[in-house]
């Protein structure tokens, strides 16, 4: 069955894409050496565009870091709400009214930009708003960057609290199978998890940093590109519950909005070979389907059989994969085809905003689709 070899092929495309995450960790050179700084040498840089609701969390964990930032800086992206004054609150936070961005730049390109022009640390930390950091966590990245050097990346655990929310599972298993951070084997990293982004000031000087991937809707991927192109390395961790968020939690309109921002202009950074296994990873849950239809249509014990094992089977890879994302439920692997279904809905979306309209919209506003495209690399 032409069908059966898809899902087979899938299932071991999944596992050769994701398999373990490796966990945000204190570098050898600082695990149980006790020393303790008054500050950390680094500038966190949160870019925020309304997120009133969720940049209290992400600054009283900020707050309660030790040894703390050297400095915080939130650059209000011109928010519509009240991020601004729910900012200044807190004391120990620079509040950057943020300009209006020049033409061929993205709205967080130019925010990330002016936050890293003023900032003083060795390190920039760039942290989106619905981010937060565990006991101890920003001192294991500020130490994990500068001991790999180059671009450090950290997938944030996914707090997933509604149901709605659930139907970001399928993205963001395939957002980790696009970067190779996770497969079997020697990982070869391509992107990043914008989230949550470090690097040593210098570097970020050197490449010109925000500036150069101005026009990038998906800019870690952009930025990643332009680390490795210049010979640096890019390193992808998962934060394992230190790193946190929660993403859309706004309703299932900001959910969609969102992730037809990101998937289809992502994916053309991703390697064809590498495309080809996510096809076949998400072929193969959508065919587990329909040898469930066929099976309960003929009532046929061997196609009965292959639709068990096939949705079984993608069932526990999946329930493998998500626990090391997010807390998403038991039942939302079990139910994977549905899932998967709406993952395709959404990505069809993506790709008629990104390739055909070439807008998107995001925060209330219409991001155009730059000409030069998402992996701008130039010096």
């Amino acid at each position: 069955m032409t069908g059966l070899a898809l899902v087979v092929a899938g299932w071991i495309g999944g596992w050769l894409l994701v398999w373990r995450l490796p966990c945000l960790t204190a570098p050898e050179s600082e695990a149980g050496s006790g020393r303790q700084s008054a500050a950390l040498d680094c500038s966190v840089i949160v870019p925020a565009r309304n997120e009133e609701r969720s940049l209290p969390t992400l600054l009283h964990s900020l707050e309660a870091q030790r040894p703390p930032p050297r400095e915080i800086i939130v650059v209000d992206d011109r928010s519509e709400d009240s991020t601004r004054s729910v900012a200044t609150e807190f004391p120990g936070v620079t509040v950057l009214a943020g300009e209006p961005a020049p033409p061929g730049w993205t709205g967080k390109t130019w925010a990330c930009w002016q936050g890293a022009r003023a900032a003083r640390g060795r390190v920039l930390v760039f942290v989106d708003a619905d981010v937060s950091f565990g006991p101890g966590a920003l001192a294991r990245v500020v130490a994990s960057c500068e001991a790999r050097g180059g671009l450090f990346s950290v997938v944030p655990y996914h707090r997933v609290l509604r149901t709605y929310e659930q139907l970001s599972a399928p993205f963001s298993v395939i957002a980790l199978m696009g970067t190779g951070a996770a497969g079997l084997g020697r990982r070869q990293v391509h992107g990043a998890f914008g989230p949550c982004l470090a690097c040593r000031r210098d570097d970020y000087v050197a490449l010109d940093g925000h500036r150069g991937v101005r026009s990038a809707i998906v800019e870690d991927v952009a930025l990643a590109e332009r680390f490795d192109a210049a010979g640096l390395p890019v390193n992808v961790v998962g934060g394992c519950r230190l790193v946190s968020y929660r993403m859309y939690p706004s309703g299932l309109g900001q959910l969609v909005e969102g992730w037809s921002k990101n998937m289809a202009a992502g994916a053309r950074s991703v390697p064809w070979g590498r495309r080809l296994l996510i096809a076949a990873w998400v072929g193969g849950s959508l065919v587990s389907l329909q040898l469930l239809v066929q099976a309960t249509a003929t009532r046929s014990a061997a196609t009965t059989i292959a639709a068990v094992a096939t949705w079984g089977g993608l069932a526990v890879q999946q329930r493998v994969m998500l626990a090391q994302l997010g807390s998403f439920r038991w039942w939302v692997p079990a139910l994977h085809p549905l899932f998967t279904l709406f993952f395709v809905a959404v990505f069809a979306r993506s790709a008629w905003l990104t390739l055909v309209r070439r807008r998107v919209r995001w925060r209330g506003r219409e991001v155009p689709v730059g000409g030069r495209g998402e992996r701008q690399v130039e010096s």
